[in-house]
């Protein structure tokens, strides 16, 4: 006898529903599945940096709340060494990646060229980092000592050693791990890498918090790095069998000549990298030297308000720089122009609705003078650097088109940009405070940076691809 329910019926509507759902996020929201795991590793961290903004307001003095993003801007001085040699591992290993084909048991097959010189990059990446970690692990405990030393605060003392030194150390660990994930990205594992990233934002917020909570707030930023640290490492031992192999390979007469084929780009990307220090790093140090850490406090929470909102925004940008290499190694100009723009379009739309929902919440605080209000810039300033960030957003895209092609032609705005808004920083910070800094990086970004940054792009575009 036959039932009288078809009880597949539901399951093959449930199941219909949820690829509908999925072709609407892909097709119409652009959300495919790195970029969802990009998005719950960024939104996990604007959500947990909420979270802990309220923790460092509940259990941090508004001098410690200053120490505790100016350490986050100094342990940024890694620029200097990294140098964005992770972006040029991610486009090489692209590149070669492309002519490829990776196991799910991490065995490699594909032309006998490109595996070599895909062993090539993983080597030199690994010996660089190698030595550069104990440079930068030495260069950040010192530096950090020096500038904290010099501008040591009225009032009551903070305790700052320990937790400097340890933030230093951890910073320096996940700085040689790193670039294996912007590799291992380039070799396709796009989708797990974000994965990755996801389970890091995860245990770094973890642990942050139990160091908050526990009245040792100040050393929350090493103990998120050391949980990144931590998690990269045991991800990359389940592929030690793809990475050791790569490691042994010998890549004979094929390896990478880097100063043949790679520093013509190299060195354009290294300048960028340092010169994003002094346009998004300086403002807390310049405030915490002129004006006092509590300023610098305001002005470090405000930011990573913004901050954590563009690293949600740019997920439909990021997470296509790998692809975006591999479709210009194989002349794919139409799809990449098809994948770029909606993925922009909607990484800006992202991006002003969280700013709006920001500047809103901003005005209810200060309007019902609740206290918190006071850890933030005025709503005026924070709406600034929020209209700062959303051309950060279309700039970030055009630059990240433009190098999937190995070429960096935004070197020019990156200096440009560079001088005139440390020079703005320096000379507005110390007379006019944190709004000084804010208008003079409003006007550069409007005035220089989208302008300049949309002319090279559309230029280079047409130039390149009409070849």
């Amino acid at each position: 006898m036959s039932p009288i329910f078809d009880e597949s019926a539901p399951i093959g509507w449930l199941e219909l529903q949820r690829k509908r759902t999925r072709n609407w996020l892909r097709n119409t929201i652009g959300v495919d599945k790195p970029i969802a795991f990009t998005i719950m590793a960024r939104g996990w961290a604007s959500f947990a940096g909420l979270v802990t903004v309220a923790l460092i307001a509940r259990f941090l003095s508004p001098a410690e709340q200053g120490y505790y993003y100016t350490f986050g801007s100094l342990v940024a001085l890694q620029l200097v060494f990294e140098l964005g040699f992770s972006f040029v591992i991610l486009q090489m290993a692209s590149h070669e990646r492309a002519l490829l084909t990776i196991s799910s048991a991490d065995e490699i097959s594909g032309e006998k060229i490109a595996h070599a010189r895909l062993a090539s990059v993983l080597q030199k990446t690994v010996r660089w980092y190698s030595s550069a970690a104990v440079l930068l692990a030495i260069f950040l405990v010192l530096a950090g000592s020096h500038f904290f030393a010099a501008h040591n605060q009225t009032g009551t003392p903070v305790h700052w050693r320990i937790a400097w030194y340890t933030t230093a150390i951890a910073a320096a660990i996940t700085f040689q791990i790193d670039p294996v994930l912007s590799f291992m990205e380039g070799c396709g594992y796009v989708t797990n890498v974000a994965r990755v990233r996801f389970v890091q934002a995860a245990i770094g917020s973890v642990l942050a918090w139990s160091a908050l909570a526990s009245h040792h707030g100040l050393f929350a930023p090493g103990m998120v790095i050391a949980g990144n640290a931590g998690v990269a490492i045991f991800w990359l031992s389940r592929h030690r069998r793809l990475l050791l192999g790569l490691l042994r390979h010998d890549p004979a007469e094929h390896r990478v000549h880097w100063f043949r084929e790679v520093w013509h780009f190299q060195w354009r990307i290294a300048i960028s990298w340092l010169c994003g220090y002094f346009i998004f790093q300086l403002f807390n140090p310049v405030l915490f030297a002129y004006r006092g850490a509590i300023v610098a406090g305001q002005m470090g929470m405000s930011l990573g308000l913004a901050n954590a909102l563009q690293s949600v925004a740019v997920s439909w940008l990021n997470t296509k720089a790998a692809p975006f290499g591999a479709m210009v190694a194989r002349k794919e100009y139409a799809r990449m122009d098809q994948i770029f723009f909606p993925a922009l379009k909607q990484s800006v739309a992202v991006f002003m609705a969280g700013a709006l929902f920001i500047c809103l919440a901003a005005c209810y605080l200060n309007i019902r003078h609740l206290r918190f209000a006071g850890r933030l810039l005025s709503p005026a300033c924070l709406a600034g650097l929020l209209l700062a960030g959303a051309v950060n957003v279309i700039v970030f895209g055009e630059a990240l088109y433009l190098r999937a092609h190995k070429q960096e032609k935004f070197l020019l705005v990156s200096v440009l940009g560079a001088v005139l808004v440390s020079t703005s920083t320096f000379f507005l910070g110390k007379y006019l405070g944190a709004a000084g800094i804010v208008a003079g990086n409003l006007a550069i970004a409007l005035l220089m940076g989208l302008p300049l940054g949309t002319y090279i792009f559309v230029k280079y575009r047409r130039l390149w691809h009409a070849s």
